[in-house]
């Protein structure tokens, strides 16, 4: 944005310039503002382009992440569940173990 500003104040202060300009220099100074906003727009393109494989990498780091946390908390539920089972059978025995006969 601050590429686009500066360039249209430069070409705000070139046109009030131009006035006092002869038709040669009028052109040159066309021709020259034009090639400058072909690099800018060529310079915006690469940035752009630039920008493009990290801004890639992190989404594929964020959906890695994401994937590593729902392994995470399935694992958690496994476990969670694993434990639950085995208090109960622990239960189970400690009940037979209570109804059955006391040998004497």
């Amino acid at each position: 944005m601050k590429k686009i500003a500066l360039t249209a104040a430069a070409l705000f202060a070139v046109a009030g310039l131009a006035a006092c300009q002869n038709p040669t220099e009028k052109a040159a100074d066309s021709r020259a503002d034009a090639v400058e906003a072909q690099g800018d727009a060529a310079a915006d393109q690469l940035n752009a382009r630039a920008d493009a494989p990290g801004a890639e990498a992190q989404a594929q780091a964020d959906a890695g992440k994401a994937d590593a946390e729902h392994q995470a908390e399935a694992l958690k539920t496994e476990a969670d569940n694993a434990q639950k089972a085995a208090g109960e059978r622990a239960d189970a025995i400690k009940d037979t173990a209570k109804e059955a006969p006391k040998a004497n």
